[in-house]
């Protein structure tokens, strides 16, 4: 099965390392025009380079921070009047992590407009273009925690969630117009993210960051994390034509971590 994007523009979030990059690679290999969104203008500059033009493609980077909304609408106003997407990458730095007894009400406001207003207000203006031409494809970068909440992250298991429930509600309303509305159940990784995570944990519980990583592998039945590329695959194939009947769905990818149907 070959996977063509060509002629395609992609918006993807949190592109300038881990999953996002992974992301923006592939939908670049598969010919896509990418734009890149993160905090990190180096990084992002580096990421750019590494993307493939081999089909014509032109990218760009935007730097943003997800968590700052009022600066980050101003500039995404900015970009969507003079570009349209066809392929949306809904992804944000997560929040800080602890359980639901070490946050407040202010800490889950911050949490709603890092993870679900900003892919809100992205979504609205990216529709525009989408609804005109009848064809899209939005895909939410969501967790396994939706399902199976992780108690050290109480932000992200809350916000997440209505993420994913606003998504499959959005399906429904966007489905005759041919837009495909899909979140995938993000597992443990090998990103700056999951090292992040294990160091706070580690550092908790007073033992080393590779016994923290070895129990981690040991949960997983593929009994390793995931390579951000295997990601990218994924997504690729969700923005293609060979997924257009799949829709409003919550799709892990966590080698078979979750215990639950």
């Amino acid at each position: 099965m070959k996977i063509s994007l060509k002629n395609k523009k992609a918006l993807v979030g949190g592109s300038s390392g881990g999953i996002g990059k992974a992301i923006a690679q592939q939908l670049a290999a598969s010919g896509a025009s990418v734009t890149l969104m993160a905090r990190n203008k180096d990084k992002l500059k580096v990421t750019l380079e590494s993307l493939d033009t081999s089909e014509g493609q032109s990218h760009q980077y935007l730097v943003v921070d997800f968590s700052d909304y009022e600066e980050y609408k101003k500039i995404i106003l900015k970009y969507f009047e003079s570009n349209t997407v066809d392929i949306l990458v809904n992804n944000t730095q997560g929040p800080s992590a602890g359980n639901a007894l070490e946050k407040n009400v202010e800490d889950y406001q911050d949490a709603f407009d890092l993870l679900f207003k900003t892919v809100v207000f992205t979504t609205e203006l990216a529709l525009l273009h989408m609804m005109k031409n009848q064809w899209g494809r939005i895909i939410n970068v969501a967790s396994i925690s939706v399902k199976e909440p992780l108690s050290y992250l109480a932000l992200s298991n809350s916000i997440r969630a209505s993420l994913v429930t606003w998504a499959k509600s959005l399906a429904t309303d966007v489905g005759d117009k041919q837009i495909t509305v899909n979140s995938i159940l993000t597992g443990y990784f090998d990103t700056e993210r999951i090292a992040k995570l294990n160091s706070n944990r580690a550092a908790q519980l007073g033992i080393p960051e590779s016994a923290v990583l070895a129990e981690m592998k040991s949960i997983v039945p593929l009994k390793r994390i995931g390579d951000p590329k295997e990601y990218g695959y994924l997504v690729a194939f969700l923005a293609s034509d060979n997924a257009a009947f799949i829709t409003g769905t919550q799709i892990p990818i966590d080698g078979g971590l979750l215990k639950s149907l």
